[in-house]
């Protein structure tokens, strides 16, 4: 299968090498130094038991690349819409588009612009980021994609993908409810960023009782939106959530604390920002999150050149 792989960064660069070292035709779309790297040099994968390094084309402009079979967008959440348009130039009559993203809203955002015919529900884990210029580190652990049509028909193109993902050895997995699934995982971040207010790492925020007590309420007002929207969640969806809270390594961070840390834009919009949307449009409270949201809005702000503190 010919794949584009728009955004090539820890969970794009991950699943792409991958891809490639099986054999797959993949084309890796990004930018700067990064480009110029994966050009010169290949992409490099790092990973505890090794590394591989592909040489595959890459590119800046989607509009060189031709139509593919499969596209994965692998930017983040706020970025989802501009690269929608994008890819425009690559997605033909029979193009299926995949989302990695944390988040619900993915999905929605690609098939107002590309058509929901071309768009499958998705999700990914994977603990890699973009270590250098061509260079993605992989620290170990799950790394899976989910996908699937968004009214949850199984289809052949569903599990013909599933099947050449797989074959590259990554864990490959066509839910029975994508949409399910969708807020499973987002249960999980959502209610992570109680770390990105606290300034802590997973290991102290759920073993402090104030803390903890207030991951579970964010994740049990998720659930409360979820399921005003029909999504078929579990009964166990919160305790399921702080199950695997309680096995994540302690030292962990998830994505937006990082990035809120570091003074980059965040996906905190299309976090606790869209439980809180997602609620209010559904008439249900979502205290906990808006707390979050409204806590960490300023350094967002700040991020996106909209909030002047030295002015103050």
């Amino acid at each position: 299968m010919r794949f584009v792989i728009f955004g090539t960064g820890g969970a794009g660069g991950y699943f792409g090498v991958q891809l490639a070292a099986a054999g797959q035709d993949v084309v890796f779309i990004a930018r700067g130094e990064h480009l110029k790297a994966i050009k010169a040099n290949g992409l490099r994968l790092e990973m505890p038991n090794g590394e591989t390094t592909i040489r595959a084309e890459a590119t800046d402009d989607p509009s060189k690349v031709g139509t593919a079979d499969a596209v994965l967008i692998g930017v983040k959440a706020w970025q989802v819409k501009d690269a929608a348009q994008a890819i425009r130039p690559v997605v033909g009559s029979q193009t299926i588009v995949v989302p990695l993203q944390n988040g619900v809203e993915a999905a929605s955002d690609l098939s107002a612009v590309l058509g929901a015919q071309h768009v499958l529900g998705g999700l990914c884990g994977t603990f890699s980021f973009v270590a250098g210029p061509g260079h993605i580190r992989n620290m170990g652990g799950a790394n899976f994609i989910r996908f699937g049509e968004q009214d949850n028909r199984r289809t052949d193109r569903v599990e013909r993908l599933r099947q050449v993902i797989a074959a590259a050895g990554v864990a490959a997995e066509a839910p029975p409810d994508i949409t399910k699934a969708t807020w499973d995982k987002f249960l999980l971040v959502t209610s992570q960023s109680v770390g990105a207010v606290a300034r802590a790492p997973l290991g102290v925020i759920r073993a402090s009782p104030g803390t903890r007590s207030l991951i579970q309420r964010c994740a049990q007002e998720a659930l409360n939106v979820a399921r005003a929207r029909k999504v078929a969640m579990a009964d166990t969806a919160v305790d399921d959530t702080l199950k695997f809270i309680d096995g994540i390594p302690p030292a962990a961070t998830n994505s937006l604390q990082r990035d809120i840390a570091a003074g980059k834009p965040s996906e905190l919009d299309y976090w606790n920002g869209a439980v809180v949307r997602l609620g209010r449009e559904a008439g249900v409270p979502t205290p906990g999150h808006t707390f979050i949201y409204d806590c960490l809005l300023p350094q967002e702000l700040r991020a996106r050149g909209k909030a002047d503190f030295q002015r103050l």
